[in-house]
C-alpha cells in the first residue's frame, strides 16, 4: 500500500492531476462532478466567463460519456480527470466505444479542428435547424458546442482494446479566461499515455476515487457528496454506507485540519484521498498528507494505542476521550481516530515517511468490510 500511494503521488504531481474517477458517469453523479470542480475553482484565478466556459464543456463531456459508453462490462472503465496545469484546467474523459464508431468520429472531431470560431459559430446555428435529434444527443451537436464554448482544438486519441472495442480518450485545456488553448502544432497527435496509464493504475488496483489537491471545507464536502452519491448508486447496504461516509468525513477533517501549509504541500507532498474497493466487499480508505516531524510520537503514540484495543476497549477509550475533551479547545484529541477505528475492522494502518528535517508524509488506511 505504501508503495502504491508514493507511486500515485508521483504520478499526480507529475501530470499536476488533483482529481480522477473511474466508474460508472450517471446524471446524478455529474452534478457532484461539476460541483467539486467549481468548488476546487473558487480560490483560483478563474473569472465568472472563464468557469462558465469550463463548466460547460464539462457538462458536455459527462454527459457524451454517459450516453454514449457501453453500459455493460465497460461501464466501470469511462473516466474522468481534472488537472491543474501552469495554462489553467485541464478536463479529460474516457470511455468504450465500438470500434465501427471510431470513423465517424474522427471525421467530425478532425473537422471540428479545422474550422475557426466563425465557422464553429457558423456550423452550430446550421446544426441547430437541420439535425434530427436522437435518444444520443443530435449527430456531433454536442462537439460543436464544446468547441463553440472553449475555442477549436479538442484533443482526442483511441485506445485499441480489442477487435471490437477501443477506448476513446477527449481533452481540453482552458485558460483563465475560459478559452481553450489550440496553439498547438495542427493535427499533431495528443499525448494520451499519461491518462491511459492512469486508468490501468486505477483498474489494477481497484480505485474508485483519487482526490489530490488542497483540501478547504467546500471541497471536503463536494467529496462525501460524490462519494455518497457513488455508494447508493452501486446498492452498497446502508450500514456499509454509512461506516463509509463517517470514516471519510473524519478523515478529510484530519487532513483539513493537521496538514502542512499549502506552499510546504505543493514543494513536498500533496494531500490525497484514495477509495479503492477489495474484492467486491471491503472499502479501504487512504489519506495521504505532509506533517511536522516533530508531531509524529505524539500521533503514533495514539494510534498504537487505538490498535491495541478491542471493540469494548475502543468505547471505553471513547468515553475516557469524551470526559477529557474540553470545549475551549479547537482539537478533538483522539475521538476522529477512535471514531474511525470503530466504524472499521478495528485496524488503523499507518506509515510516516522522511520527507526531510522538517516534514514527513502520513499515510493512513481504513478497512470496511460487507462482513
Amino acid at each position: 500500500m505504501n508503495n502504491l500511494i508514493r507511486h500515485i503521488r508521483e504520478k499526480m504531481t507529475e501530470s499536476r492531476l488533483m482529481f480522477a474517477y473511474r466508474g460508472v458517469v450517471t446524471s446524478e453523479n455529474t452534478t457532484s462532478l461539476l460541483t467539486l470542480l467549481e468548488k476546487e475553482m473558487e480560490s483560483s484565478e478563474f473569472g465568472f466567463q472563464g468557469r462558465k466556459r469550463l463548466f460547460m464543456f464539462v457538462l458536455e463531456s459527462l454527459q457524451n460519456v454517459s450516453r454514449h459508453s457501453k453500459q455493460d462490462q465497460f461501464a466501470e472503465m469511462s473516466l474522468v480527470i481534472y488537472s491543474k496545469t501552469y495554462e489553467g484546467y485541464t478536463v479529460t474523459t474516457g470511455n468504450v466505444i465500438e470500434n465501427s464508431q471510431i470513423p465517424n468520429l474522427k471525421a467530425r472531431l478532425d473537422a471540428i479542428n479545422n474550422l475557426n470560431a466563425s465557422e464553429i459559430r457558423k456550423v452550430y446555428r446550421e446544426m441547430l435547424n437541420t439535425t434530427e435529434f436522437s435518444s444520443k444527443g443530435g449527430a456531433g451537436l454536442g462537439l460543436i458546442e464544446m468547441a463553440k464554448k472553449t475555442g477549436n482544438r479538442l484533443d482526442y486519441d483511441f485506445i485499441k482494446i480489442d477487435d471490437n472495442y477501443s477506448y476513446f480518450i477527449l481533452s481540453k485545456t482552458v485558460d483563465s479566461s475560459g478559452t481553450g488553448l489550440s496553439d498547438r502544432i495542427p493535427m499533431t497527435r495528443f499525448e494520451s499515455e499519461a491518462v491511459v496509464q492512469i486508468e490501468k493504475l486505477m483498474s489494477l488496483n481497484n480505485i474508485h476515487l483519487i482526490w489530490s489537491g488542497h483540501f478547504s471545507t467546500d471541497v471536503s464536502k463536494e467529496v462525501l457528496s460524490f462519494t455518497e452519491t457513488g455508494l447508493t448508486e452501486k446498492s452498497i447496504k446502508s450500514s456499509v454506507r454509512r461506516k463509509v461516509f463517517g470514516i471519510l468525513v473524519e478523515a478529510l477533517d484530519n487532513i483539513a485540519k493537521h496538514s502542512a501549509p499549502a506552499n510546504m504541500a505543493e514543494k513536498f507532498g500533496m494531500p490525497v484521498v484514495l477509495i479503492r474497493l477489495e474484492n467486491n466487499k471491503d472499502y479501504v480508505i487512504t489519506t495521504g498528507n505532509l506533517i511536522e516531524n516533530e508531531k509524529i510520537i505524539q500521533l503514533k503514540e495514539k494510534l498504537d494505542a487505538i490498535n491495541s484495543c478491542d471493540r469494548e476497549a475502543l468505547k471505553n477509550l471513547m468515553k475516557e476521550s469524551l470526559r477529557s475533551q474540553r470545549v475551549s479547545s479547537d482539537s478533538t484529541g483522539n475521538l476522529g481516530l477512535i471514531e474511525m477505528a470503530r466504524k472499521s475492522d478495528g485496524r488503523l494502518d499507518y506509515y510516516f515517511e522522511p520527507v526531510n528535517e522538517i516534514y514527513s508524509y502520513f499515510t493512513l488506511s481504513v478497512r470496511v468490510s460487507e462482513n
